[in-house]
């Protein structure tokens, strides 16, 4: 049985598609089958593998829009067993035109369901960092959710909103949605990283990650290649730690696979002030409840 994975933040820069790209990789070099579903407008997972958006003819925005089905999109990458479903710049065109329509949210999760028992043992998803109509059709057809974050000041500041957006989306659309914290450029040298990395620990620790991912320049480097780092710099650091990453998921997923919801009774949400109390933020609760979604409320 398949199981779908998004990778999603609203704060930029925390690697989201390097992980998506990173973790990919270091799967499909373990011997599944991957599918990488590029949902970001700015297409950087799909140019990271070498293809240009700009030359698409078929994107995930006709998955969505019901003209095609990922199956069909999809193609063959440099890494044997992973495959990308690309996008382009036009999926920044869907918020609008897909927001309101009836089942707006499920549109992705209908067509992974038809697929779910066939061709691919993971499906990775790049969501844009926003909360829009992209983002909640990830989350709706999730199993899991993987949260990148710096231990850095307003990387962390941005976590409660997530939380949030998870606990609205297990309220409407998938009351299965699970979700792993997972730590991202880090650097040991760093009082604040080390600080705040203990805080986690200390709040988040059913949810955390044992693995992280410290800073790398190779890691910046590979894209450029159109492979991933375990392709390019199979060596370094980075490299073990997303292999390491890679085998921590697996370990984490093997035990519940064969049921329809792996890891999601692992962890309740955590009460609404968690990352507002970790003492470096001091975070303010957002004045009323909801968590935008374009220019609408998804509340």
């Amino acid at each position: 049985m398949t199981t779908v994975i998004a990778v999603a933040n609203n704060k930029g820069g925390v690697a989201k598609t390097t992980t998506c790209l990173s973790l990919g990789g270091s799967l499909a070099e373990q011997g599944r089958l991957v599918l990488l579903v590029d949902l970001d407008p700015q297409a950087h997972l799909t140019a990271s593998l070498g293809v240009e958006p700009e030359t698409l003819r078929h994107t995930v925005g006709d998955v969505l829009l019901g003209h095609s089905s990922l199956v069909a999109i999809s193609r063959e990458t440099a890494v044997n067993g992973l495959d990308m479903a690309p996008a382009n710049r036009e999926l920044v065109i869907l918020d609008k035109v897909l927001y309101g329509r009836r089942g707006y949210e499920y549109r992705l999760k209908h067509d992974l369901d038809s697929m779910r028992y066939q061709l691919y043992d993971i499906v990775l998803m790049d969501c844009p960092p926003a909360f829009g109509t992209l983002t909640i059709n990830a989350l709706t057809a999730a199993d899991l959710l993987i949260i990148p974050i710096q231990c850095e000041y307003y990387a962390v500041r941005s976590l409660q909103q997530v939380l949030d957006l998870v606990s609205l989306v297990r309220r409407k659309t998938n009351p299965r949605l699970a979700y792993r914290l997972l730590v991202t450029m880090f650097d040991v040298r760093n009082k604040v990283h080390r600080l705040i990395l203990e805080q986690l620990h200390a709040r988040f620790s059913s949810v955390l990650f044992q693995t992280f991912v410290q800073v790398d320049t190779r890691l910046r480097e590979s894209p450029a290649l159109g492979l991933p780092i375990t392709r390019y710099a199979p060596r370094t650091r980075a490299s073990r730690q997303y292999r390491a990453l890679a085998e921590e998921l697996m370990a984490r997923l093997l035990p519940t696979t064969k049921f329809a919801v792996p890891l999601t009774r692992e962890e309740p949400l955590p009460a609404r002030e968690s990352a507002a109390s970790l003492s470096i933020l001091q975070t303010p609760h957002p004045g009323r409840e909801g968590v935008e979604i374009g220019a609408n409320a998804y509340a």
